[in-house]
């Protein structure tokens, strides 16, 4: 017992040393490099800036009419509506999953396995968009998202619900209870807790997507955020203080979400895989 406890503070400050050099030390370096001017920027280095530039953070926000902010909107309604959407799809489909036994299931089940494994398809991806006029639109682009999450999503509520006993359906049916209002007023609440999980992995996951905006929603009149780096670089040179600025800005929403419900994520995913 004494050299288990001997040995658990020094794992643990290895732990956090490592932690400081993955996490720490990147953002201190994109932090700094706002602050500073084009040139010093450019050399890509860790020395303080002679004067901190706040006025990046200015530059950046006007740059275009102000495009960054109507990007922040454009990303908040794509995400917003995936997740609403994921949450309601993924729930009913992870549950039947789970409680059904069945032939058809079995094939659902590999059809979402195999979503897992296989890459998107962009080019017929975007010709079924076009075919149906929806291609460059806000809404296609919420399909798209929740599409790419849905066999994740669906997994993550398929465990957990065979945490949730039998018997407490059974009983609400003796009662005389609906399966929709079976699952919306006591299935759905047992599935807060990794409902919580899945509102801030898909909403980190989905705000900070960069690929598919850029293959789905080209053009400048729905930017997302991820797409407003782009203003800061050049063929030929780069502004990377404002290039750094505008990551600083765009980084801020997901880490506090992150940072608020990380322990609701450790436990959404541990609990169903515990008791699955």
């Amino acid at each position: 017992m004494k050299r288990r406890n001997t040995q658990t503070p020094v794992v643990d400050i290895a732990a956090m040393i490592f932690a400081v050099l993955i996490f720490i030390i990147p953002f201190y370096f994109i932090v700094l490099n706002s602050l500073k001017d084009r040139r010093e920027a450019g050399l890509m280095n860790l020395n303080w800036p002679e004067v901190l530039h706040f006025e990046n953070y200015l530059e950046v926000i006007s740059t275009q009419n102000y495009m960054i902010l109507r990007a922040f909107v454009n990303s908040v309604i794509i995400t917003a509506g995936s997740i609403v959407l994921l949450i309601v799809v993924c729930a009913l489909g992870g549950y039947i999953m789970q409680r059904l036994s069945s032939k058809f299931m079995t094939g659902v089940n590999f059809l979402i396995l195999t979503g897992l494994m296989l890459p998107p398809a962009i080019l017929p991806t975007i010709w079924v968009m076009d075919l149906i006029g929806i291609y460059r639109s806000l809404f296609g682009m919420i399909l798209v998202e929740v599409a790419l999450n849905i066999p994740f999503t669906t997994m993550l509520y398929r465990g957990y619900t065979a945490s949730i006993p039998r018997e407490i359906e059974e009983a609400a049916y003796v009662d005389g209870c609906s399966s929709l209002r079976l699952f919306a007023q006591i299935i759905f609440p047992l599935l807060l807790p990794v409902t919580a999980t899945v509102v801030v992995l898909s909403s980190v996951n989905i705000f900070n997507d960069f690929v598919n905006p850029l293959y789905f929603l080209p053009g400048g009149k729905n930017p997302t955020v991820q797409l407003t780096l782009y203003n800061f670089m050049g063929r030929y040179a780069s502004s990377w203080n404002l290039l750094f600025a505008d990551v600083v800005l765009i980084t801020i929403p997901p880490l506090v979400l992150f940072i608020f419900f990380n322990r609701k994520i450790v436990s959404g995913i541990t609990a169903g895989a515990v008791k699955g």
